[in-house]
């Protein structure tokens, strides 16, 4: 691969994908684009380059789908999901006992580990949630991962990376080598194929939104233009959680830490006015919060 080539990559995935390659990362590159280009009938990467260039679509949405990381595992971190369970989800239900819905959106949903351990999560919490209209969005990049998610079928490997074996004989139905999820849990999530980088405002406003280990990938100027979207998305009083290595400290001011629960965010006092929310709603969970 010529560095020319790199640099074409390079723009076209930042474009397409909010992907922020470094100079350095030419092997990561090659490493999954060269067995792409073989697929494809094609001597290399070079060869790979001026198909797309020539206006070769399918082809170009492969490549990025290639150079995306789907690197997931059921209640990944722990720490989101014990704070889902223990504080978010006790205070949503009563703030949102009158009208008695919830709304979750998984922003990089990958093959479908995270939105089926929230499901998980409150289908274990039916005593707080019964006779709810719980929805779960789970969008990603890759078509071809959000078709492994609908499906719920998942390897020995990845049923044992997280997920406690009380949930995986009371949720999971095995099927030869594999484990699927019972359809009422993959009933309870809807996929959709979504790029961060577009327009989010057909999908809704959100009482708890996952945006978690997918904005490392990005330069600091998308991640506060995807923040900035997101902010617009989440109720009032509504949850946002990223990943362990994420923040939004130096980069938005769209969101304030959610009290005592590291990882949490909710949208600011500030931000909320400029939506024409009501502050004083994020006061009063800010409060029993502590």
């Amino acid at each position: 691969m010529t560095p020319l080539d790199y640099e074409y990559l390079r723009k076209l995935l930042k474009e397409r994908s909010g992907l922020d390659l470094s100079a350095d990362k030419q092997y990561l590159v090659e490493s999954r684009l060269v067995p792409l280009a073989r697929r494809s009938n094609l001597a290399g990467i070079p060869e790979l380059v001026q198909k797309i260039k020539g206006g070769a679509e399918p082809l170009t949405s492969d490549v990025v789908e290639a150079m995306t990381t789907n690197e997931t595992f059921f209640f990944r971190d722990k720490i989101p999901f014990d704070h889902l369970k223990e504080a978010v989800l006790p205070q949503l239900s009563q703030a949102r006992a009158a009208r008695r819905s919830l709304r979750v959106w998984c922003a990089a949903s990958s093959t479908g580990q995270e939105p089926y351990s929230i499901a998980m999560l409150l289908k274990e919490m039916t005593a707080l949630f019964a006779g709810w209209r719980t929805e779960i969005v789970a969008t990603d990049l890759s078509q071809a991962v959000l078709e492994k998610s609908k499906a719920g079928l998942f390897s020995q490997f990845e049923v044992q990376r997280g997920l406690p074996i009380t949930m995986l004989v009371k949720y999971f139905t095995q099927k030869g080598e594999l484990w699927q999820l019972n359809a009422d849990i993959r009933g309870m999530v809807q996929h959709r194929q979504l790029n961060l980088l577009g327009d989010l405002t057909h999908l809704g406003t959100f009482d708890v939104i996952f945006c978690r280990n997918v904005l490392i990938y990005f330069d600091q100027e998308t991640k506060a233009g995807i923040f900035a979207k997101i902010a617009r998305m989440l109720e009032p009083d509504g949850v946002l959680a990223l990943g362990a290595a994420e923040s939004v400290v130096g980069i938005t001011s769209a969101f304030r830490p959610y009290p005592d629960r590291r990882g949490l965010y909710q949208p600011s006092t500030a931000s909320v006015a400029r939506a024409g929310g009501a502050p004083h709603i994020l006061k009063a969970v800010a409060s029993a919060a502590r």
